[in-house]
C-alpha cells in the first residue's frame, strides 16, 4: 500500500485512551479522562428520549434543527449580550471535536500558520498539520501558567491565518482574563487573523471568575469562531453535540467542511439540547458551584498528600506539580506508577505539547474532579497511603 497521510500515519494512540485502558486493567480510579460519572440531567435526557420516540428521526437540516440554532442564539444573548442571526451565524456539529476539525479544515491551507498556546488539547495539532499548515506554539509559564505577551506578539507573522484559543483552558484550568484577551484581540486585528475559540467549559468557572468570549471584544465579532459543547454544558459527553457560531461568512465556510465530515447530527439529541439551553440560570450557576466544591475537596486532599497544586479557575481539571512527592521522575512514569500501584489514574501534562517542544513541562499531571465526592475521597486516600508507604 502506498504511504498514507503522514500526519495520521505517524500519530499514536491518545494519552486518554492509553491511561484509561491502563486504569481499567489495574482496577484504578480513573481521574485521567475528563468525563463525569453520572448520567446528566433527567429532564434533558427525557426531552431527547421523547423526541427519539415521537420523531423526527430522519436527516435533519445540515446546519442543524432550527429549534437548537435558535436556542444557541438565545443562550449567547442571555449570558453574554451577543446578538446572533440563528439562520446564518449558528451551525450544529457532532461534538466540539468535529467543530474544531471543520473550522480548521475550512480556514487553513498549505503554507498558512496557526498559533497554538501550549500546552493544548491533543487534537489541535494533528488537524492543523493535516491541512498542510504549520503550528507556531507559544508557551504558558508554570506554575501560574502565565502568557507572555511579547512572546505571543513574536509568534504572529504575515503567514499567520488563525490563533486557536482555549478558555477555560484544558488541561490547566486557567480562565484567560481581560489583559490576555485584549492582547490577543489586538494582535488579531493588527495582523488580520481569525480567532478560533474553544469555549466548551464556558459554564465551569469558579470563585467569581467570569468567562468572556473573545467574540465580544471590539471589532472581533467578524473574525472570531466560537465553539461550544452540549456534552460539557450538560455532563452528557457521549451525546457529541457541538455548536459553531460566528460571522455569517465564516460559519458558511465551516458548514461546507462539516457537510463533508458528518453532514448532520442526531435530531433527537439536538431537541434535548435545545430544551436544556432554556433552563433557568440557577441550573448553570449551581452546576459550577457543585464542581467548585469537588475541586476544593480534591485540591485539599492532594495538597495534604504532598502535591503542589496550580490555580484552577475553571474546567474539570486540577494540575499538580509532582516534584514534592516524586523528585525528578518524569510525569509519564509517575502516572503509570500511581495507576498500577496506587490504583489512581491521572494524565501527564507533557502529553499536551508539540513533539520536541522546548517548553515541555515534565513535572505536572492532570487530575479530573468531575466525579462523585466519595470517589474523589477514595482516590485521595489511596494516593496518600501509597505515598506514605514509599
Amino acid at each position: 500500500m502506498k504511504a498514507p497521510n503522514p500526519v495520521y500515519g505517524a500519530q499514536g494512540t491518545t494519552i486518554f485512551t492509553i491511561m484509561s485502558a491502563l486504569a481499567a486493567e489495574a482496577g484504578a480510579i480513573n481521574l485521567g479522562q475528563g468525563f463525569p460519572d453520572d448520567e446528566g440531567p433527567d429532564d434533558v435526557r427525557a426531552a431527547a428520549a421523547d423526541a427519539i420516540i415521537n420523531g423526527p428521526n430522519q436527516y435533519p437540516p445540515m446546519m442543524g434543527l432550527p429549534d437548537l440554532r435558535r436556542a444557541v442564539a438565545a443562550h449567547a444573548q442571555r449570558f453574554y449580550g451577543m446578538t446572533l442571526d440563528w439562520q446564518n451565524q449558528v451551525l450544529i456539529t457532532s461534538g466540539a471535536t468535529e467543530a474544531l476539525a471543520a473550522s480548521l479544515s475550512a480556514l487553513l491551507k498549505p503554507g498558512d500558520e496557526a498559533i497554538l498556546i501550549e500546552p493544548f488539547f491533543d487534537t489541535y495539532l494533528p488537524v492543523i498539520e493535516a491541512t498542510g499548515a504549520r503550528a507556531v506554539c507559544v508557551p504558558l509559564h508554570p506554575p501560574a501558567w502565565s502568557l507572555d505577551h511579547d512572546e505571543l506578539a513574536a509568534a504572529f507573522s504575515d503567514r499567520t491565518k488563525l490563533i486557536l484559543l482555549n478558555t477555560p483552558h484544558n488541561p490547566l484550568g486557567r480562565v484567560f482574563g481581560d489583559e490576555d484577551l485584549d492582547a490577543i484581540a489586538r494582535l488579531c486585528r493588527m495582523h488580520d487573523v481569525v480567532a478560533v475559540c474553544d469555549e466548551v467549559y464556558e459554564h465551569m468557572v469558579f470563585d467569581g471568575a467570569a468567562h468572556r468570549p473573545l467574540m465580544t471584544l471590539p471589532d472581533m465579532a467578524a473574525r472570531t469562531v466560537r465553539i461550544q459543547s452540549a456534552g460539557k454544558i450538560f455532563s452528557l459527553t457521549g451525546w457529541k453535540v457541538g455548536f459553531v457560531s460566528g460571522a455569517a461568512d465564516l460559519v458558511s465556510l465551516i458548514s461546507k467542511a462539516h457537510q463533508n465530515l458528518v453532514f448532520t447530527t442526531p435530531p433527537g439529541l439536538q431537541l434535548g439540547v435545545a430544551y436544556g439551553l432554556g433552563k433557568e440560570e440557577s441550573f448553570f450557576r449551581d452546576q459550577a458551584a457543585d464542581l467548585a466544591g469537588r475541586r476544593d475537596l480534591l485540591r485539599a486532599g492532594l495538597e495534604a498528600a504532598g502535591f503542589a497544586i496550580s490555580p484552577c479557575e475553571g474546567t474539570y481539571f486540577l494540575t499538580a506539580d509532582i516534584r514534592p512527592v516524586a523528585g525528578d521522575e518524569p510525569d509519564t512514569e509517575f502516572c503509570r506508577r500511581i495507576t498500577t500501584d496506587a490504583k489512581v489514574a491521572a494524565v501527564p501534562i507533557s502529553a499536551f505539547y508539540a513533539p520536541g517542544s522546548p517548553s515541555r513541562a515534565t513535572n505536572f499531571i492532570r487530575f479530573c474532579f468531575c466525579k462523585q465526592p466519595a470517589l474523589l475521597e477514595e482516590a485521595v486516600a489511596r494516593l496518600s497511603l501509597y505515598l506514605q508507604r514509599r
